[in-house]
């Protein structure tokens, strides 16, 4: 009998933390193999430390290559009443360059990021700065 109460309790665990992401989708880290970069986001709450730059304090997410130190800091959240649109303002970790982006939740596992204005995001590449497309798709892991 105790076995079987344990395993009720971690089935309905499981059901309410399923529900809990399901319900939070702009909570994830979503891949672009293509340019071997990443966004690991949370638009809800700022709470993602940026790797190695703890003076940044916690941030809504971030854009980055594996590879590379440098990241794309997302500053500021709106996101639509439907829940599957996202408008993100982002900033590189320099300082020097920012845009406007809206991150768009396409399907369950696909996330399209359209850059609208300001900046175009670059990331390090082979000795030289890559640009990324206007728009770019991100599956999620």
């Amino acid at each position: 009998m105790n076995s079987f109460r344990t395993f009720l309790v971690f089935v309905i665990v499981n059901v309410i933390v399923c529900s809990a992401n399901a319900e939070q989708p702009f909570k994830c880290i979503v891949t672009n193999k293509e340019y071997n970069v990443f966004l690991r986001l949370n638009l809800y709450e700022e709470t993602i430390p940026i790797p190695g730059q703890d003076v940044l304090g916690n941030t809504f997410g971030y854009l980055k290559k594996p590879t590379d130190s440098r990241v794309w800091i997302i500053t500021g959240v709106d996101i639509s009443k439907d829940g599957k649109k996202a408008n993100l303002e982002m900033v590189n970790d320099y300082g020097s360059e920012d845009l406007n982006a809206e991150l768009i939740i396409s399907n369950d596992s696909t996330y399209i990021l359209r850059q609208l204005e300001g900046s175009t995001i670059k990331v390090a590449g082979k000795s030289k700065w890559i640009k990324l497309p206007k728009e770019l798709k991100f599956i999620k892991n």
